[in-house]
This record gives C-alpha cells, sequence and structure tokens, in this order.
C-alpha cells in the first residue's frame, strides 16, 4: 500500500490488532444468525510524510451508511464543548448575521444549533442519513454528501462561500485526504477561516490509546503530517491550541494560501517542535504501542477472569468505537462483559460488533446493581462517574483498562 498523503510506499508498521467488524456496525437482533465482515485493523506510518495511517480494506460509504449509529448530543461534554467553540469564534473572527458558516460532518446538529442560535447562517454536510435527520429536526439545513473538491465547488456556486468552516473529529474519517482538504481551500473565502479539531498522535503514544485505532478512523495525526497536507492543498496553518477532549486533541486553524493571510502564530512552532523533540520524525518512535497494547489487553482479561471466580458481576459503559477495538482486541465475549449500557436509544437493543455483548439503556444499571462498570469510553470517565454517582450506593465500582487498569 502507498501513503494515502504523499504516495510513497508504506514500510513502517505500527500496529496489528488481528481482524474485527467496523467499530460503528452495531448489530441488529434479527441479524445475530447472519456472519458479519471481519477485515483486518493494521496500521502503518509513512516515512516520507510521516502520516499514521490505516491499512485499507473497507470503503467509506460502507462505514458510514444510514444506519450510522455515533450521535454527538449524547454527550453533555461535547455540547459544551461545541458551544464554548461557536462562542470563541464568533469573538475573534467577528462572524455576523452577515457571515456563512459551514460544518462538515454536522452530525447530528450538536454544534451548529448554536451558530443558528445566534442568528448566523450556517448549513451542515454529513453523509450518514440517520444523524443528519436528527440535525433537520433541529431546524438546521443539511446537505447529505461526502465532502470534497466536488462538493465544494457545487456548494459555492450555491452562495456557500463560508466564512467559518468547522471540521471536528473527522479529518481522521476521511479517505481520500487531499480531495477532503482541497474542498476547504476551494469553499473558503479569501478572508475565511478553517478549524480541525482531531485527537493528536502525541498523546496517542504516550497514553497507549490504541483503542481510538479502528476502520472509520483512516489517519492518526500529528501537527507535522497536518501541516504538510494542508500545503499541499492550498491551505495554510497559521495557529494550533491544545484541547483536553477525546483524550488529548489538536484544533489546527487555517487559511487560503492566496487569500488574506493572518500571522502565524508561535503555537503552531512550538507543537513542531514538541512532535521533532518527541520523535515523530523517527522509527523508534512507533515501536512502543503494540507492547503497550497487549499489556493493557492481559491486563483487562486478568482482572475479568477474577471477577468471574470471585462470582462478581462486571458490565460495561458506552457502547463506544474505541470499546469495540478493545473487547474485540482481547477477544472479551458476554460471559465476561455481561452487558453495555449506553445512552443512545439507536443503540439499545442492538448488539456490539463482533463481541455480540447485548446494549442496554442505562437504567439497568440500577435494576442489576452490578459490581463493577467498566467505562469504555474512558475519555468521559468523569461525566460518566457523576451520571452514574448511585453505583456507589451498593459499593459498585468504576474501572477503566486504558492507559492501564484502574479500578476506582
Amino acid at each position: 500500500m502507498n501513503c494515502r498523503g504523499c504516495a510513497a510506499p508504506l514500510s513502517l508498521p505500527l500496529i496489528d490488532l488481528g481482524t474485527s467488524p467496523p467499530s460503528n456496525a452495531y448489530v441488529h437482533a434479527d441479524r445475530l444468525e447472519q456472519a458479519e465482515q471481519w477485515v483486518p485493523l493494521k496500521v502503518a506510518v509513512c516515512q516520507q510524510c510521516w502520516l499514521v495511517q490505516t491499512e485499507d480494506y473497507t470503503r467509506a460509504d460502507s462505514l458510514f451508511d444510514a444506519e450510522y449509529a455515533y450521535f454527538s448530543s449524547f454527550s453533555s461534554t461535547w455540547l459544551a464543548h461545541a458551544e464554548r467553540y461557536v462562542a470563541e469564534m464568533v469573538e475573534r473572527f467577528g462572524l455576523t448575521g452577515d457571515s456563512r458558516v459551514v460544518e462538515v460532518a454536522a452530525n447530528d446538529g450538536y454544534l451548529l444549533q448554536y451558530v443558528a442560535g445566534r442568528g448566523i447562517p450556517c448549513l451542515g454536510v454529513e453523509p450518514t442519513r440517520s444523524t443528519a435527520q436528527a440535525a433537520r429536526e433541529k431546524g438546521l439545513e443539511i446537505r447529505e454528501l461526502f465532502f470534497g473538491r466536488e462538493t465544494a465547488a457545487q456548494l459555492r456556486s450555491e452562495g456557500w462561500g463560508a466564512d467559518l468552516m468547522a471540521a471536528n473529529n473527522v479529518l481522521a474519517h476521511v479517505p481520500d485526504i487531499n480531495d477532503f482538504l482541497g474542498g476547504f481551500a476551494t469553499l473558503l473565502k479569501p478572508t475565511g477561516v478553517a478549524t480541525f479539531e482531531f485527537p493528536q498522535l502525541l498523546t496517542l503514544m504516550a497514553g497507549a490509546q490504541f483503542d481510538t485505532l479502528y476502520h472509520e478512523h483512516y489517519s492518526y495525526l500529528s501537527l507535522t503530517a497536518v501541516q504538510t497536507l494542508c500545503e499541499r492543498n492550498g491551505l495554510e496553518v497559521f495557529d494550533v491550541s491544545q484541547l483536553s477532549t477525546h483524550g488529548g486533541s489538536l484544533r489546527v486553524f487555517v487559511q487560503r494560501k492566496d487569500g488574506q493571510r493572518r500571522a502565524v502564530q508561535p503555537a503552531v512552532q512550538q507543537q513542531l517542535q514538541a512532535e521533532l523533540e518527541a520523535g515523530v520524525k523517527t522509527a523508534g518512535y512507533y515501536a512502543t504501542l503494540a507492547p503497550a497494547a497487549e499489556r493493557i489487553k492481559h491486563d483487562l482479561l486478568r482482572f475479568l477472569l477474577q471477577a468471574r471466580a470471585d462470582g462478581k458481576r462486571v458490565v460495561g459503559y458506552g457502547a463506544a468505537a474505541k470499546g469495540n477495538t478493545l473487547l474485540n482486541y482481547a477477544g472479551v465475549k458476554p460471559d465476561l462483559l455481561a452487558w453495555v449500557a449506553d445512552a443512545n436509544p439507536h443503540k439499545q437493543g442492538k448488539f456490539l460488533p463482533g463481541s455480540r455483548i447485548p446494549i442496554v439503556a442505562p437504567a439497568q444499571i440500577d435494576i442489576e446493581k452490578p459490581d463493577y462498570v467498566l467505562v469504555l469510553p474512558w475519555n468521559l470517565l468523569h461525566e460518566v462517574s457523576q451520571q452514574l454517582a448511585q453505583v456507589r450506593q451498593w459499593d459498585g465500582r468504576f474501572v477503566i483498562a486504558v492507559p492501564e487498569l484502574k479500578v476506582l
């Protein structure tokens, strides 16, 4: 396989997680007798542009289909983050009722609802029918399309040249990353700004966050790689900030290279230097993730097996994609993890892909009063432990497996 960023041959492996179904391909109860599609989950590193990426086995239109079940609005933490983002962008870039805001991967309208609430014209691009419909029910205008240069040219011809484009947690999800970024250079006004948010490679490696690797994530991003990609596609990075979301993310600000140029902020060089010092341009930097993943798998299995031997009840919370990567890599089935609760009704009544662990409503936790609740989206531990504070009333305890097993 060649690099999807620069087309150089890929020769440096990062990790091989075996085979698994796509992490968001939840199984309907009436399809349990049918076989699932299990495909390899391998990640490699380009030693030319240092883009970390999955090897190609699945098509985007099969991953982000009409039954896509990730709805952003079920996390109060993420809603608060989106509302703060809108307030900050309005103030920093002087957005008004005469501005145009376009969000790519608008999901269920979790962010654009705050833009519309300020009276700013906005448009969402969202290819998954289930989430697009949820956004429309909020009164938002949504186009059910995959974004790229052609889509951008179409929207620009319709008057949607953008003062601000937002792209949260989508840059990693696109197979043709050059076409995707080229679309931003096409749709932005000469004075416009685009922001990309994505989990950053430094925290993935430092925290052994191998569970964030799954088929829907085609790329795992450093500013080093993103800057190169942007320059190749007519964009310039002019600022970057650190975020706590998703276990550690970057927000990158870009502008058109042929437009009104803002001064490049010192934070850009500081982040690039931090990545250089960490070793992102050296092969040895990438050698630590595979053994860390094995350690996490073995620790989790030891905990689950011991709990079963002790007659303890262990359930999960959060039917998240990262949880599916972890459970399938570890080979966990319902005998060790009885069920997983999730607040999203679109997931309830279905089964996790691969492990076939049933997904139930959170009320089941109060009914069964388990001894342990394994929080699969460990980045939301604080939010979940507050929402489920009653677990401690019967001496139940919360557990996370990444970056190391902790019983809290």
